[in-house]
């Protein structure tokens, strides 16, 4: 038996050498794409890690979302991190525009924001009036799913492509928030908007829910806008407008991101998006370029966030330092506050917001709470698949079915918090 194995040992050995011998840069392929495999198979094909007490709202999500329970296979050939992020906004950002009914809402400052209100059968023009009502609230009972984008996006953002249909398929009304300025909505005060601010927020919330006194609101919020709705829903707490929420890699931890943006090929992206933080101060430069407290100047030269955040953002907020505002910003810390069903996804290895800065054991012990880590999918990026299905890739799939099993729930509003808060209160003895 031995000398069989060996001699066929041998054979294979013979086999290899000659093949070598004949096509030898073939097999240098072979041998690197067979490693290339295996590491891809063993170390970055995972099961994502669900953090949730054991409760009424884990088994929700376990019962209704079987991708939870899958494993995440990111696209092969951009998996890494830096690589994977930019590509799906590329990527996405190829999708064609999404058709909305516009509607502007006045701030008590006197500024202004928009809902744009999906509407795939219309012309795709904007109402040009406060209020428009005879569309967007036809059917005041039909559940609305809002959608907060990102520190740079409006209504048009690549991810907001593929979000706000699937909710719109699935039966709810989608609605995504323009901030001040944003989505070609007309700054009329100077201020725009930042994370460590969510009046207009519960401004849009109150004239929504106004309009909508019976009908279930599910917000979901990506990066900023993230970060932006834990800031509510950690605030307000039982009194929350928003019944349930959905948040996309948000950054944490702001006061540690910032330090890592400015490390590594990190770098090169907080270039980018301080580039287009400045383009947006300079589309309305009309607004704040006779303001004392401004150096447009300045903040023209700003070639990283942090720059632009102490030439600019504290200025606008009034904090007395970068450390001040990005302090107020983290939600971290303040999680057990959230009072609403939220269920939060995360890649362990995206660059704002990497596995270590996620605050799990804050989830653990809030039975409201729920959140999702994948080993890859750097920031709004989770895409999978070779050829990767762009709109329904895997935030994609996990927001449908959380979606839909919330929809289905009568009053999910007293069906997942009174269940949790009986969960809470057993345990308490």
């Amino acid at each position: 038996m031995v000398r069989f194995i060996f001699e066929a040992f041998s054979k294979v050995v013979d086999l290899v050498v000659a093949f070598y011998l004949a096509n030898p840069r073939l097999l240098l392929i072979i041998v690197v794409g067979a490693v290339f495999l295996f590491h891809y198979l063993h170390n970055v094909v995972q099961k994502p890690l669900l953090f949730s007490p054991n409760g009424p709202f884990r088994w929700f999500l376990c019962s209704n979302c079987s991708t939870i329970s899958e494993k995440y296979w990111p696209t092969i050939w951009c998996y890494p991190t830096h690589l994977h992020t930019p590509l799906a906004t590329i990527l996405r950002g190829l999708l064609p525009e999404l058709k909305y009914h516009r509607e502007y809402i006045q701030t008590p400052d006197g500024g202004q924001i928009s809902l744009d209100w999906y509407d795939p059968n219309g012309d795709g023009k904007r109402c040009q009036i406060n209020h428009c009502t005879s569309q967007v609230h036809a059917d005041s009972e039909k559940p609305i799913a809002l959608f907060m984008p990102g520190v740079t996006g409006c209504s048009q953002a690549e991810y907001l492509k593929t979000f706000v249909p699937i909710a719109h398929q699935i039966g709810y009304r989608a609605v995504a928030i323009n901030y001040r300025g944003m989505g070609n909505t007309e700054l009329l005060t100077p201020r725009l908007y930042c994370g460590a601010n969510d009046e207009d927020l519960r401004t849009a919330l109150l004239h929504i829910r106004s309009s909508n006194p019976n009908a279930k609101i599910v917000a979901t919020g990506i990066s900023l806008g993230g970060i932006i709705l834990s800031r509510y829903l950690i605030s307000s707490g039982h009194d929350s407008l928003v019944d349930a929420a959905y948040l996309v890699s948000v950054v944490w931890n702001y006061l540690e991101v910032i330090s890592n943006m400015e490390k590594g090929l990190n770098y090169q992206l907080n270039r980018f998006l301080t580039k287009s933080l400045i383009g947006i101060v300079q589309q309305h430069r009309d607004k704040f370029q006779n303001l004392p407290q401004y150096d447009l100047e300045a903040v023209q030269r700003c070639r990283t966030m942090r720059e632009f955040d102490d030439a600019f953002t504290i200025r606008m907020f009034n904090y007395e330092s970068t450390t001040e505002y990005y302090t107020a910003c983290i939600p971290k810390g303040k999680m057990i506050n959230i009072k609403k069903p939220t269920l939060c996804i995360n890649a362990a290895d995206d660059m704002f917001a990497p596995g270590e800065m996620l605050p799990i054991d804050e989830v653990e012990m809030n039975s409201f709470v729920a959140m999702l880590v994948t080993s890859r999918g750097g920031h709004i990026g989770f895409m999978d698949g070779f050829l990767p299905n762009l709109t329904h890739s895997y935030m994609e799939r996990i927001l449908e079915q959380y979606l839909t099993a919330l929809i289905k729930l009568p009053d999910f509003r007293c069906d997942l918090t009174n269940s949790i808060n009986t969960q809470n209160n057993y345990n308490q003895y």
